[in-house]
């Protein structure tokens, strides 16, 4: 008899999760690290020289997409929005506070006054005696 259903679903969704765990790890350090400026400028390069080769020969079109004389509005998009990042980024920095390091002195001092404090608990007191040889007949049960 078959069925559609996995015979283990547990183990498929867990290894599901960790998958997408992983992808969504790579996405976060390659976000933080600004590579999507590269993915998002690779396909307007891209997009620029498919442009440029309907119009002129492949050196021209070359030429023409990586002079920087000749931004399409994608280029011109990504370069505001990249400096948009870079000023938010420096009014962050300076934002923070600096503590500056003060150096101090701790001293423990011994107090004027103090009380010794003695128990007569019976428990206390068996804990400083040997124990019993043989053990008690009750502990051996």
């Amino acid at each position: 008899m078959g069925t559609l259903d996995s015979p283990n679903p547990l183990k498929h969704s867990v290894t599901v999760f960790r998958k997408f765990g992983q992808m969504l790890m790579i996405v976060a350090v390659l976000s933080a690290t600004g590579t999507h400026w590269l993915a998002f400028q690779s396909v307007a390069w891209t997009t620029m020289l498919a442009e440029n080769l309907q119009k002129t020969s492949l050196a021209s079109a070359i030429e023409h997409t990586f002079d920087g004389k000749h931004p399409c509005c994608l280029c011109k998009e990504i370069a505001k929005d990249k400096q948009s990042e870079k000023k938010s980024d420096l009014q962050t920095e300076l934002k923070k506070i600096d503590f500056s390091h003060n150096r101090f002195e701790f001293v423990f001092c011994a107090p004027a006054h103090f009380y010794e404090v003695r128990t007569t608990s019976d428990a206390v007191i068996s804990l400083t005696q040997a124990p019993a040889l043989p053990p008690p007949k009750e502990l051996l049960g």
